[in-house]
């Protein structure tokens, strides 16, 4: 019986632990602060957060979504990026076994969370994190695999958001184009399964915001970057399969 079931399962536990580092990083990144200096606190009354009060996912079930000494309401976004981070981390696990290829997985996509959970409350994609993530996903997949494929497909995923951006600049920005050099280093060849998938997932709410307000939908701002996190996800773990099916169906 394969054992990979098994460390999925034991993946979890860190893998929260992992998302709760992830909402420090979502707090702190886009206020310019130091997410390695400093305990938690309560973004309103400032108060420290006890390490009770901090256990990932639990305390906030135990706290009801509230901080215990100013009762201001906790985000849904911290356990819902705890949460995530865990399933994703033991996804990538179980895809991929206890190998390089499941911590290079598992490192994508815990990237992936925190910056849509950034940019889905600030609107913008910080370079301070895609950027270096982006070098660090190149290095570590042409080690495993050399091949000029993954510097190819992170310059022409950019190169294809950064012309939408220019065509389109009420629609996408240069946050986007940087993701996608990030989608492109990981995914390879299936790079362009995640921006279909992306794009594709990004009209539901477009469709929506249409329907609702008409012309008036136009200048409301929809937060691209977990559309795409979502289409490099899909990618990564089925993008292969996807692409295979499309080429042999067209081919």
């Amino acid at each position: 019986m394969s054992l990979t079931p098994a460390l999925a399962a034991v993946a979890f536990a860190p893998g929260l632990a992992i998302g709760s580092f992830l909402n420090v990083i979502a707090s702190r990144v886009p206020l310019h602060r130091s997410v390695s200096e400093g305990r938690s606190e309560c973004m309103r009354c400032a108060h420290p957060i006890a390490a009770y009060d901090n256990i990932p996912l639990v305390s906030w079930l135990l706290l009801r979504g509230r901080c215990r000494q100013c009762s201001a309401p906790i985000p849904v976004r911290y356990p819902v990026v705890e949460l995530v981070t865990a399933l994703l981390i033991a996804a990538s696990v179980l895809r991929f076994g206890l190998t390089p290829d499941a911590i290079a997985a598992s490192f994508f996509c815990a990237v992936l969370v925190a910056v849509s959970a950034i940019d889905f409350e600030y609107r913008i994609v910080p370079n301070r994190i895609v950027l270096p993530a982006a070098a660090i996903v190149l290095v570590a997949q042409t080690v495993l695999y050399p091949s000029p494929e993954w510097l190819l497909a992170a310059v022409g995923a950019a190169g294809f958001l950064l012309v939408a951006a220019i065509a389109y600049p009420n629609g996408m920005g240069m946050g986007d184009v940087k993701l996608a050099l990030l989608l492109g280093a990981m995914l390879g060849r299936s790079v362009a399964v995640g921006l279909m998938i992306g794009f594709l997932a990004a009209l539901v709410p477009a469709v929506v915001l249409a329907a609702r307000h008409g012309s008036k939908a136009r200048k409301m701002a929809i937060p691209f970057a977990p559309f795409l996190a979502f289409g490099g996800i899909v990618a990564l773990f089925a993008g292969g399969a996807i692409l295979d099916s499309y080429l042999e169906l067209f081919g």
